[in-house]
């Protein structure tokens, strides 16, 4: 087992410590993750790597809190998810975590705005702002002038700008992106990792799952995984 420590003085902002991820297939017992340890600093751009099978989602989906490790610990922002019921790790997910998906994952029924706002429908509290703040965003992933488009009118590139956009609706800490370049065409990928670079400049921790060496380069820090193990952090 690789053990990444913290820098003396790195805030960390999420922390897997020897987490381990296993499902029962049938009689047999798959370790899609086995004792993995890594600090996650804030505001560091990481890029999580690993060939098909390797645990990449897995880790991706403990990471933000859809799914719970069956052995170790996870903890983001100091507290330890282990001590959370569903429902706060719900909240948490959603206070302290913006998703973007390969798939883009918007609502075919709701606009541009509506897809913007729906993480607001998931929290406590007023939303009552939460149009105004939607619309800022569309401005800022250049899509103010589609507010009323469904994902359909849409091309793949403008979808993911909505996708980054409904991420960051809650001002979350954390991006976890997943892929967020695989569908797109080389221009309009480089597009997207631009707004990556913007976001980590502005203070946001981003961690990328991604196949592709290049945009790797791109990123602070690399995690590599093999077979459910941390193959290389540098």
């Amino acid at each position: 087992m690789l053990l990444l420590e913290a820098e003396k003085f790195m805030k960390v902002i999420a922390e897997l410590r020897n987490v381990s991820r296993t499902y029962q297939m049938g009689g047999i017992a798959v370790h899609a993750l086995d004792g993995i340890s890594v600090p996650f600093g804030a505001e560091e751009y990481w890029a999580i790597m690993g060939a098909s099978g390797s645990g990449k989602s897995t880790l991706l989906n403990i990471l933000g809190c859809i799914d719970r490790p069956t052995g170790g610990s996870y903890f983001v922002d100091g507290c330890d998810t282990n001590d959370l019921d569903d429902d706060d790790l719900s909240r948490l997910r959603g206070a302290s975590i913006g998703f973007i998906f390969q798939s883009f994952n918007l609502i075919p029924q709701l606009n541009l705005l509506e897809n913007i706002m729906v993480p607001l429908f998931y929290q406590d509290g007023s939303t009552s702002d939460g149009a105004a703040r939607a619309e800022n965003l569309a401005e800022r992933v250049g899509l103010a002038d589609r507010l009323s488009h469904r994902p359909s009118e849409l091309s793949g590139g403008q979808q993911q700008r909505v996708a980054i956009a409904r991420a960051l609706i809650n001002d979350p800490k954390i991006i976890l992106a997943d892929e967020a370049t695989g569908n797109l065409d080389s221009q309009t990928a480089s597009e997207i990792l631009d707004i990556f670079s913007e976001l980590h400049s502005e203070g946001k921790t981003i961690l990328l799952v991604t196949h592709e060496e290049k945009i790797s380069h791109q990123a602070q820090r690399v995690l590599r995984l093999r077979d459910g193990k941390v193959d290389l952090i540098k």
